[in-house]
């Protein structure tokens, strides 16, 4: 009798078989390519990235450019979306409303770890999109 192929299994077991040479390499830092997994276990490019999707969603993998996908460790999981997008989680992680003051680019400097120009940037399009009252040298930028 025929065994019934389950594609969630499919996907979850292919998922669950790149954890395991995760771990048993602790050196790895590379994801096999699509096609290499493909090959190994005979299934389409769709069942391939939907168990790189489950890696992704368990912080195990991210894409990165290229079509290649980076193995991540424990504590290694960093946040890729672009600044002006988590600038606005500032908005709920410090419980800011209308009229209240934003923190300072050198304040968000240090916080986010990047340069005074990015943050500039970064907050120029906050403004723009109507987040932030417009800012200057020496004028405090408050919440819109």
């Amino acid at each position: 009798m025929p065994q019934e192929a389950s594609p969630r299994g499919t996907f979850q077991k292919i998922a669950d078989a790149l954890k395991a040479q995760i771990d048993a390499d602790p050196k790895a830092v590379e994801l096999p390519t699509v096609a290499e997994v493909m090959r190994d276990h005979g299934v389409s490019r769709g069942v391939v990235l939907r168990a790189f999707a489950v890696l992704q969603k368990e912080g195990a993998a991210e894409p990165v450019p290229g079509g290649r996908w980076r193995v991540l460790r424990e504590g290694q999981w960093a946040d890729r979306r672009p600044l002006a997008e988590r600038l606005t989680d500032v908005f709920a992680d410090d419980g800011l409303e209308v009229g209240a003051t934003f923190p300072s680019a050198s304040t968000l400097c240090k916080r986010f770890d990047v340069s005074r120009p990015t943050v500039t940037k970064a907050l120029e399009k906050l403004e723009a999109a109507g987040w932030l009252s417009e800012g200057g040298q020496g004028k405090l930028r408050t919440v819109g």
